[in-house]
């Protein structure tokens, strides 16, 4: 019976002891989570004021900041429970392999994240295209980057993907050439068709004159006629001129009285 009072006593005296433990990590991790949400917020703000300062390289220090103090109150937790860091150290230690392995990818990302903000291929608000992806760039983050599709879906992709891969930025450059292919029936006179294509287009002020309106007969395809229409652009204005040519052009040549194909077929038949 004595034996039974001690090993209760015991008992008692493990569950006090590693219930404070437990409430001491508790008090510590949401005052942790609270410290870190006020911090970000501070340094975002300070960031943020200064102007000459890269957003993407705000969003980076922002995001690598977050990641570090959460390692630091992940320790503090252990440490509140009563686990030795230096034992937790050596556990990791003893799965190292395992670990890196799983770690690798986000090594990599890091990795891909501090070429980003050194080569600067983009920044935030650039329009981009990689992987068959396109977006315009919402923040440049330690382990990925943020896009924001036309259709405003948010999509994330690692760094380490887009440091190795083929990327296309489609901000860099302050004019863009648009491409036309227009179609005529067979039996068009090409001088009528290349007259009104050049009318409507230099009618349109967004349309540069240098370097100069290109049209040209491009192929004789079985339907149709096909005409090769190129002109430059503001970047800003690129989809804009897109669809109102292409509206502009239909409408006009139905004024005109210039035929659209249709697909034809020619059938032989013999007796």
């Amino acid at each position: 019976m004595e034996k039974l009072n001690i090993i209760i006593d015991q008992l008692l005296g493990y569950g006090l002891s590693f219930g404070k433990s437990l409430l001491t990590a508790f008090v510590i991790y949401f005052v942790g989570i609270y410290i870190i949400k006020f911090a970000n917020k501070m340094i975002k703000k300070a960031l943020n004021k200064k102007k000459n300062i890269d957003p993407a390289v705000s969003s980076f220090v922002t995001s690598l900041v977050d990641v570090a103090l959460k390692i630091l109150l992940i320790i503090a937790v252990i440490s509140a429970l009563g686990i030795e860091t230096t034992s937790f150290a050596a556990l990791l230690a003893s799965a190292g392999v395992a670990v890196g392995m799983a770690l690798s990818g986000n090594l990599q990302n890091f990795a891909g994240g501090l070429m980003v903000l050194i080569f600067k291929p983009y920044r935030v608000g650039d329009y981009v295209e990689f992987g068959g992806i396109q977006g315009s760039v919402k923040e440049i983050k330690i382990f990925q980057t943020v896009l924001t599709t036309v259709d405003n879906k948010t999509i994330f992709v690692p760094n380490s993907a887009i440091s190795s891969g083929t990327l296309t930025n489609y901000s860099t450059q302050p004019d863009r050439r648009v491409d036309w292919t227009f179609s005529v029936a067979y039996g068009t006179e090409y001088s009528v068709v290349k007259a009104k294509i050049e009318e409507i287009m230099l009618a349109d002020v967004r349309i540069k004159k240098d370097p100069a309106l290109f049209i040209a007969l491009g192929a004789l395809a079985d339907s149709s006629v096909n005409i090769t229409v190129r002109a430059w652009v503001s970047a800003a204005d690129y989809w804009d001129v897109f669809f109102d040519m292409n509206k502009a052009v239909y409408e006009e040549f139905n004024k005109a009285g210039i035929e659209f194909p249709f697909p034809q077929l020619q059938v032989h038949t013999s007796k």
